[in-house]
């Protein structure tokens, strides 16, 4: 059929293998979709607001908190990657909770510095909302120059603890050249799962 000579002719050759044409003919029949899919796509712009600060610029409360998961990175357990962290969250009772990364050989099984302190919080304080979150790295006895995110996995447990408490936690990301000063969570994780 002329259907089935299509390829063939425009190859040059007549004893094409047919499975093999049969493939070329999808191939190119899906990669038309796709590019006419591509022509209809809307693109979606996400902008993050994140204030910039110097640590002398912080007040005083911030200061300690910051201050405090600086002093937290000494109690990291990091003997895989040597890259301790600290976190120091304020409750909405007044209390601040501290904790730092612990690491492990079967790697899955480690624990970032946030899951542990929010974790922590959470079983010692039901009650309590969680206000403020500082987080600081080092490696090699040195504070990291610019600040530290949070991985995905402590981004989406801080995430479930926003929602708990109905507001955002102010996040500081201590780094020796600059603090990011974040309101909230969804700055860092625009996109998220928060319901099944």
């Amino acid at each position: 059929s002329a259907d089935s000579d299509w390829p063939a002719a425009i190859m040059g050759n007549k004893n094409i293998d047919m499975q093999k044409l049969a493939f070329l003919k999808k191939s190119v029949y899906l990669h038309t979709l796709v590019f006419i899919c591509l022509l209809f796509m809307k693109e979606l712009k996400i902008i993050t607001n994140i204030q910039v600060c110097d640590y002398s610029e912080l007040v005083e409360e911030d200061k300690i908190l910051v201050d405090k998961a600086k002093a937290m990175t000494e109690k990291s357990y990091a003997p895989y990657s040597k890259f301790h962290v600290g976190a120091a969250l304020l409750l909405s009772n007044g209390k601040i909770v501290c904790g730092s990364n612990q690491e492990n050989a079967a790697f899955p099984t480690s624990t970032c510095a946030e899951r542990t302190t929010i974790f922590y919080a959470h079983s010692k304080y039901p009650e309590a909302r969680f206000e403020k979150l500082a987080i600081a790295a080092s490696s090699d006895g040195k504070f990291t120059e610019n600040p530290v995110t949070p991985c995905g996995a402590c981004r989406q447990a801080i995430l479930e603890y926003e929602k708990f408490g109905g507001r955002p936690i102010k996040i500081y990301l201590y780094g020796e050249k600059c603090v990011y000063v974040v309101n909230g969570i969804t700055a860092l994780l625009p996109l998220q799962f928060d319901s099944f």
